[in-house]
């Protein structure tokens, strides 16, 4: 079964299956949309600006990392739900999201139709690339998608960790490079190459230029994929 992938900065990422709709890290940011031809605003600073970068479709599930504002929203969370929308997020997101959300924490297994989630630790160390160390472990987390023997993984905020090398096989793996709250181009490509996953989508690229990150891993046979927002890739065709 083909499943198509799209990305929206800084770290949104929306899995469509045969069944199911998947949102990881959904959180409208107008900066980022000034331009972008499809964008929607509801609101205005000093509200929050409740709009989408297009018209998607109602989530079934959604995937959230951590706390910060431009991984979580609570307009943009509501504006794809629908009543039947599962929620999955660490404990510091009841702060925005309320009961809303069915708390996770690494080490949790969910099978959840045609999609089995296993969610992982995410965080800064000490020795990582990122200059300001706002993720503590424990506070955020990644997740390890597996959909019909296709695995995709969104490392959240985080520089290169240890539990990396213990992924297994990985088709996809969406990993940031902004170097300022997540690890750094060159980092980056390190975990790239601890992970070996078939194709690397760069993401939270702040400042940092993802087409450094294909010079970073050129001859090693990791295919690097640099997304426009919203634009489509497909896994499994």
């Amino acid at each position: 079964m083909a499943i198509a992938l799209r990305w929206y900065p800084p770290a949104w990422v929306q899995i469509k299956t045969r069944n199911q709709t998947i949102y990881l890290d959904p959180s409208y940011l107008k900066k980022y949309y000034q331009d972008h031809p499809t964008a929607i605003e509801f609101s205005t600073w000093p509200d929050e600006v409740d709009g989408l970068p297009d018209d998607l479709e109602k989530a079934d599930i959604i995937l959230i990392t951590h706390h910060h504002q431009d991984h979580v929203k609570k307009v943009t969370v509501d504006r794809i739900s629908s009543p039947d929308t599962l929620v999955l997020a660490p404990e510091k997101v009841k702060e925005i999201l309320g009961d809303q959300i069915r708390v996770v924490a690494p080490g949790d297994e969910l099978e959840l139709g045609d999609v089995k989630i296993t969610v992982l630790p995410a965080y800064n160390t000490p020795e990582g690339s990122s200059t300001r160390k706002f993720h503590k472990p424990g506070e955020g987390v990644g997740y390890l998608l597996e959909i019909d023997g296709h695995r995709i993984y969104h490392a959240g905020d985080t520089d290169l960790i240890p539990e990396m090398s213990e992924l297994g096989p990985v088709d996809v793996a969406f990993l940031p490079i902004g170097g300022t709250y997540t690890m750094n181009v060159k980092e980056a490509a390190q975990a790239t190459l601890t992970i070996q996953p078939s194709l690397v989508v760069p993401i939270h690229h702040l400042q940092a230029d993802p087409q450094d990150l294909a010079v970073e891993l050129r001859g090693e046979g990791i295919k690097v994929r640099i997304l426009r927002i919203g634009e489509l890739i497909m896994v499994g065709e």
